[in-house]
């Protein structure tokens, strides 16, 4: 145990924040769980409506800096291809722009 006034209350306040830490890190675990069950089962729509509940709970884990930004996209990413959702942007391709012919110098 701590003898430093300041190092007693430092516990105090880690013990709290490991408190609060948990009840996060578990949030987001059973969501998870609970979404990937629901892919598992052939549920895909109720899996579609809790989709956006499992996002803001992995990204309020990366906000209170429990998770690293990379690894919640990874995350993200691999929940929504087991949805089946395909990004936006990807769906339409523009032409490659034609690049204009080198000026030789005489």
């Amino acid at each position: 145990m701590p003898i430093i006034k300041s190092a007693i209350k430092r516990v105090r306040v880690e013990a709290r924040r490991q408190k609060r830490n948990t009840i996060t890190k578990n949030r987001y675990k059973e969501l998870v769980k609970e979404f990937t069950a629901l892919i598992g089962n052939g549920k895909t729509d109720e899996a579609a409506k809790l989709f956006p509940i499992v996002q803001k709970s992995l990204d309020m884990a990366v906000k209170k800096n429990l998770l690293h930004k990379n690894n919640v996209a990874r995350k993200k990413s691999s929940l929504a291809k087991m949805l089946g959702n395909k990004p936006a942007a990807n769906t339409e391709t523009k032409p490659a722009a034609k690049k204009a012919p080198a000026k030789k110098e005489a």
